[in-house]
C-alpha cells in the first residue's frame, strides 16, 4: 500500500498531448514525481540512469516501440522488477498476449479515465494512500 507521492514515474508516449493527459490523471492520484519521454530509446536510457517504480508507455512510437522498450526493461537486472503499463490505443488479442508473454505488469486502452487509470495502478501497487 504504497503512498502515490512516493512512486516515481516515467510517460513514454511519442504525442505530446497523451503525455500531458496521462501526467495530470497521475498528478490527480498524487502521483507527482513524474518525468517522461518521447520514444522507447530515450526512456531506456533515462530509466538506466534514474531508475523509477513505474513506466507507463505507449505501444505504437518511433525508435523503440513499447514491447522493445518493455523486453530492455525486462532484460536488465537492475530494471527488471520496474512496473509496466502499456498504454495504446491497440486493444487486439495478439498485443495483449505479447505484452504479457514480455511481463507487463498490466494493460491501458486509449481513451481512459482517471479512474481505469488508478485501477490499472493499484492492480499493480496495491490502494494508493
Amino acid at each position: 500500500m504504497p503512498a502515490a507521492s512516493s512512486i516515481r514515474t516515467l510517460i513514454v508516449d511519442d504525442q505530446l498531448t497523451m503525455r500531458s493527459l496521462v501526467r495530470t490523471g497521475l498528478q490527480q492520484l498524487g502521483i507527482t514525481d513524474t518525468r517522461e519521454c518521447a520514444d522507447g530509446e530515450e526512456a531506456l536510457r533515462e530509466i538506466i540512469s534514474k531508475p523509477v517504480h513505474l513506466v507507463i508507455s505507449d505501444y505504437n512510437m518511433p525508435k523503440l516501440d513499447g514491447l522493445g522498450l518493455l523486453r530492455a526493461i525486462r532484460s536488465h537486472p537492475p530494471t527488471k522488477t520496474t512496473a509496466f503499463i502499456m498504454l495504446t490505443g491497440r486493444a487486439d488479442r495478439e498485443l495483449v498476449q505479447r505484452a504479457v508473454q514480455y511481463g507487463v505488469n498490466n494493460y491501458l486502452v486509449k481513451p481512459f479515465t482517471v479512474q481505469t487509470l488508478k485501477e490499472k495502478i493499484e492492480a499493480v501497487f496495491g490502494q494508493l494512500t
